[in-house]
């Protein structure tokens, strides 16, 4: 009989237990007593729901305070120097958390995105001492587990060639970084098989992407090393996010019991399977439900795939599961009450995944008959998008003129800056400002119906004069108006726009406590009205100095929502860009002469086998251009890219032909600079001078530092001082004291550099 399995679950909690106790625990509010409680019923929550709905493998150790890769990092004692840590000694939760989020004086590692999703980790340093068990984490979460489902309980962890490939500062080569690992890895298996683990489930992502032949010799000599550990547990050698392409052959002759594959993001493993089968001695771990997207799964279709891996493979060796961790969903779709149940049916958060997995394992089991009732009732869920003709005819009509500025660069420079008139080294934000207790509240107020739209309206206008009045005052040059009105970047949009549903309990893990709520793309996606013309305006006149308006670009907003499947996403894309074109036309009839439209999410969409990267970013690139070049020559586009690397997709970044761009640099120690001077990068860019995920303060004299050396790599003339996130999630506090070092670094800057 195939088995149910689970890869990983949601930590946050349904309803963000785990934000809101270990924010209370930074902030000092709490200790971290309460912390581990609430971390400890989610724990018994997430667990009981997957018992519940029939998983007979369910994850253990999935669950982190902040993220697992830095789990792992501690776990292995990869904790660099200056955090001050005893080596072998468990690391405590606040020097976990300096890691994560720094502290005076003290760089947080370096965050970027977990493959193509907008999850990001923390990188892993290779450069201090070599690794050392660091306490006991993995074992200790499998005997929590154990002590409630028993035997399902199955540890997950990172593997250590992906943990490895995915670091940075190597001072010895990937395969010397391993090798130190291997012993490390070997006693932590005998010590799950000692607890009692039968299965373990071992995490190579990295099997997904290119590798070199080179890569691929190192698993087979490291996965032999594990596989050769005495009394250790059965491994699950886990992939997720794609196919094994020319690695197959390969991870199929490794020594491990089971192999993990994704049978839904692309067709590949499939047809693989089919062509050169699957050894006889292996578990085969069947991704056969969507852990990215929310539409229901089409249960007819999925079990005749199903039927046909069993075609290859015994049903005794199958285990019927996720494409990967569920992580990437929200909990439950039965929270929402704002959508009528026409709409929800159709839609699978976590809990429903699980329910469609022990259908498609009772189907496979027991055959059709034993599931009809619900492939009949899945079939009447899945309907059809009504499309819209408007946006349909204006998709149809496109032509290349759509996609190209009326001017080059150089001369579109001229004009900004004698309209704009600013001086070297300007100063901006890249938008947001914090969201204060009192910002949530009135905001809460308004939804609650104990403010009208009329008082909220005057209230955020307060806070608008109060934000712009303050940057003037420290000396900004261009200034922006704060997004007080905003929830999220994406969310706010969606919710003004056709086509889009947003969700009440829809959060998702960005990164560590920041959650954020993906809208939901069900139909052809319009703007029925402006967005941000009103509010916009009102904070232009009050003042004099520019002020940008503030768009999120069509790309990030595609990658951060739940896209329909019934379209090519590049379609989707352009008609969010459409909407977008319209609105920086309105932008620009109220008289805003610097707009920003951000596309952070632009390389996180990249696939990840190269070569299925040139047609991604042709129409990507096309989107933002369909919303951006309709502008005028004099109007100044931005846009703001973070956590990112540049270096392979400086091309794309060129094509995109903003004016100025924005970029993450605080914690890559200036190595995103080289893409844009290996690359000759023309326009204009703004290196984020500290880091706003720290609640450190940077001073001056290192803001001029890092200008100094950011100036000497691009010169002088292409260079904007700005942060290199929003404030967002910042306190006032920490925000303002920054930002008058970063505009009194802008000005020694201009007294001791020549311009």
């Amino acid at each position: 009989m195939a088995e149910t399995t689970n890869l990983g679950y949601p930590r946050i909690g349904k309803h963000r237990e785990l934000k809101k106790s270990i924010e209370r625990y930074w902030s000092g509010k709490t200790d971290e007593n309460e912390v581990l409680q609430s971390a400890a019923e989610i724990r018994r929550s997430a667990w009981e729901t997957q018992q519940a709905a029939g998983i007979d493998r369910i994850p253990c150790n999935d669950f982190t305070f902040y993220d697992h890769m830095l789990d792992t990092s501690c776990l292995w004692g990869l904790v660099p120097e200056r955090f001050n840590h005893t080596t072998g000694q468990p690391v405590s939760l606040a020097t976990y958390s300096k890691m994560a989020r720094g502290s005076e004086g003290l760089a947080a590692l370096e965050m970027t995105k977990w493959f193509d999703t907008n999850y990001h980790y923390l990188v892993p340093e290779f450069d201090g001492a070599d690794p050392v068990r660091s306490g006991n984490g993995p074992v200790d979460a499998y005997n929590e587990a154990k002590a409630q489902v028993g035997d399902a309980a199955k540890p997950v962890i990172v593997g250590p060639l992906t943990f490895v490939l995915l670091g940075k500062h190597h001072r010895k080569s990937i395969a010397e970084h391993v090798n130190d690992l291997l012993p490390l890895y070997a006693q932590l298996l005998q010590d799950l098989a000692a607890a009692g683990a039968e299965w373990v489930q071992i995490d190579e992502p990295c099997l997904v992407q290119d590798r070199t032949q080179e890569e691929l010799d190192l698993y087979t000599s490291a996965y032999g090393t594990l596989a050769g550990t005495s009394s250790r547990p059965k491994i699950m050698l886990q992939t997720y996010f794609g196919s094994l392409g020319s690695g197959w052959d390969t991870v199929m002759a490794l020594p491990v019991e089971g192999i993990g594959l994704d049978f839904v993001r692309t067709p590949n493993n499939l047809s693989d399977l089919a062509s050169k089968g699957f050894p006889a001695d292996k578990v085969l771990g069947a991704g056969i439900v969507n852990g990215r997207g929310v539409w229901r799964t089409d249960l007819d279709k999925t079990l005749s795939t199903l039927e046909s891996i069993a075609e290859k493979v015994d049903r005794e060796r199958v285990w019927v599961g996720p494409s990967c961790s569920l992580l990437f969903l929200p909990h439950d779709v039965w929270l929402e009450t704002a959508h009528g149940e026409d709409v929800l049916a159709n839609l699978a958060f976590a809990e429903q995944r699980l329910e469609e997995i022990h259908t498609l394992a009772t189907g496979l089991n027991k055959g059709r008959e034993a599931i009809a009732d619900d492939l009949q009732a899945n079939q009447q869920r899945l309907g059809s998008v009504t499309p819209h003709e408007a946006t349909q005819e204006r998709m149809r009509s496109l032509s290349e003129a759509d996609f190209t500025r009326s001017e080059p660069f150089a001369a579109r420079a001229s004009k900004q800056q004698q309209q704009l008139g600013l001086p070297a080294f300007p100063t901006t934000t890249i938008g947001s400002f914090p969201q204060s207790p009192e910002v949530r509240s009135m905001r809460a107020r308004l939804r609650s119906g104990k403010i009208t739209q009329d008082e909220y309206d005057t209230w955020v206008k307060g806070k608008m004069d109060e934000l712009i009045a303050r940057q003037e005052e420290i000396g900004l040059d261009v200034l922006v108006h704060g997004e007080f009105e905003r929830t999220d970047m994406v969310e706010y949009f969606a919710e003004q726009m056709e086509g889009f549903i947003a969700t009440e309990h829809g959060w998702v893990q960005s990164y560590g406590s920041r959650c954020v709520r993906p809208p939901i793309i069900v139909g052809d996606v319009h703007r029925p009205n402006p967005m941000t013309v009103d509010t916009i305006k009102y904070a232009a006149s009050r003042t004099n100095r520019p002020m940008k308006g503030m768009l999120t670009g069509p790309v990030t907003i595609l990658n951060w929502s739940f896209v329909r499947e019934d379209l090519p996403r590049s379609e989707v894309c352009n008609q969010i860009g459409l909407a977008l074109r319209d609105e920086v036309r309105d932008l620009e009839t109220a008289g805003i002469g610097v707009i920003q439209i951000d596309e952070p999410a632009l390389r996180e969409g990249l696939p990840l086998r190269r070569a299925e990267w040139e047609t991604y970013l042709d129409w990507a690139v096309k989107a933002f251009r369909l919303s951006s070049v309709g502008a005028k020559p004099e109007t100044q586009i931005h846009t703001h890219m973070c956590y990112s690397e540049f270096n392979d997709i400086i091309d794309a970044i060129k094509a995109m032909d903003a004016d100025v761009i924005s970029i993450e640099n605080s914690r890559s120690n200036e190595e995103l600079l080289k893409a844009f001077t290996n690359n000759k990068y023309e326009q204009m860019i703004g290196p984020g001078v500290y880091d706003i995920h720290s609640p450190a303060i940077p001073e001056t004299g290192e803001i001029v530092e890092r200008l100094r050396h950011a100036t000497a790599v691009l010169g002088v003339e292409v260079m904007w001082v700005n942060p290199d996130c929003g404030l967002k999630t910042r306190r006032d506090d920490e925000v303002w004291p920054s930002l008058k070092h970063m505009v009194d670094a802008a000005r020694q800057m201009r007294e001791t550099v020549p311009t």
